[in-house]
């Protein structure tokens, strides 16, 4: 019986780890359209999470759990400083999502 409940608790703790692992932060351009949504996501207000729950959705992840504006240094080179929206070079939101 004890080796029972071991087997089963330790079953239990590797499947929230993997759980917990199946994130991805996706960095993306921040891009004015007229209706506001950048700015909520770049400011992490309320009004972004429908906006990035549809972005991690349209990537097959289930949910956003954070957005947030990023700093290019923050990007390791990866992004040229001159990509970005214009008149607002080298602006770019994290979207955090998970299955």
């Amino acid at each position: 019986m004890r080796f029972l409940f071991t087997l089963t608790a330790c079953v239990c703790l590797i499947a929230a780890a993997q759980a917990r692992a199946d994130s991805r932060v996706f960095i993306v351009a921040n891009q004015p359209d007229g209706y506001g949504v950048d700015e909520c996501l770049a400011k992490g207000e309320k009004c972004g999470a429908p906006a990035a729950r549809a972005y991690c959705q349209s990537r097959e992840f289930a949910q956003a759990t954070g957005y947030r504006r990023v700093d290019p240094d923050e990007v390791t080179g990866a992004i040229p400083a001159s990509t970005g929206s214009a008149g607002r070079p080298g602006e770019f939101i994290a979207i955090t999502c998970h299955r």
